[in-house]
């Protein structure tokens, strides 16, 4: 059952590691840009690169990351074996 669920787990990852990638480096970035160096043109920039709104994906990228984090983390657990039945000896 685990050789399933590390299957998925590597497509999920494949699938949406770019998008949470760009996500999180554009998310430091922006907090740079902003707190830090004050340049309200760049944050204006990664705000878009951010939210996906050159591709027109604003609507859906945050669903679609909601969802492969969730599902990330729901095949991760369960190859830990933590959730596991333990047999009695």
């Amino acid at each position: 059952m685990r050789l399933v669920f590390r299957k998925y787990h590597r497509m999920i990852a494949l699938t949406i590691c770019l998008p949470l990638i760009i996500t999180a480096v554009t998310g430091i970035a922006m907090t740079v840009a902003d707190e830090w160096l004050h340049q309200g043109q760049l944050f204006g920039f990664l705000l878009k690169i951010h939210t996906f709104q050159f591709l027109g994906l604003s609507e859906i990228l945050p669903i679609f990351n909601g969802l492969g984090l969730l599902s990330l983390i729901a095949t991760g657990l369960n190859m830990t074996g933590l959730f596991s039945q333990r047999r009695k000896s």
